[in-house]
């Protein structure tokens, strides 16, 4: 099995590969996938991500889910934590690592979230996943209270047959993919 930092440049030589049209049809399966699920029909908050240009595609969905009434919440990393607030796209900055995140003092309680969608740098069929390597997805998914569904959701040239995992890596409940 490749090392962890192999495997997170394999990921990124391959999405470079994709043209923005594929990944956009690619987010639209994905997410019409995750919006036939029970799960999603049933929950009232959603916390998903704001895509950086090596994840799934997130700005229509983010709308799409506020219009059908979804409170919608996605991260923001204050130092080596990271926090939930509501989603409101006039109320976005860019933030740490360069990524548009939330402004705002209303932090969102980990116990308030039913449905997490949750990026990786690849998953495995069985949900494993291997992130960035800063662990901020493992360490909230571990807050106490934290009880919500873990759906990943990653391009197709995303998975593997079987990842590097550690003992405190937490696998996705489902996984979604074109």
């Amino acid at each position: 099995m490749e090392d962890k930092k192999s495997i997170r440049a394999e990921v990124r030589r391959r999405i470079k590969l994709l043209s923005d049209g594929e990944k956009s049809a690619a987010a639209a399966t994905i997410f019409a996938k995750v919006e036939a699920q029970e799960t999603f029909a049933g929950a009232e908050c959603v916390a998903l991500f704001v895509a950086m240009w090596d994840e799934v595609p997130t700005t229509e969905v983010l709308e799409r889910w506020r219009k059908m009434g979804k409170r919608v919440v996605v991260p923001r990393v204050e130092g080596n934590v990271m926090r939930y607030y509501d989603y409101h796209p006039d109320k976005m900055a860019v933030g740490a690592f360069g990524i548009i995140e939330p402004v705002g003092e209303d932090e969102v309680a980990a116990d308030a979230i039913d449905l997490m969608i949750v990026p990786a740098r690849a998953f495995t069929p069985k949900g494993d996943r291997l992130g960035r390597g800063g662990g901020f997805y493992d360490k909230y998914m571990s807050l106490e209270g934290f009880r919500a569904v873990k759906y990943g959701v990653a391009f197709a040239c995303q998975m593997f047959d079987a990842l590097p995992t550690d003992p405190h890596d937490i696998p996705v409940d489902g996984l979604f993919t074109n």
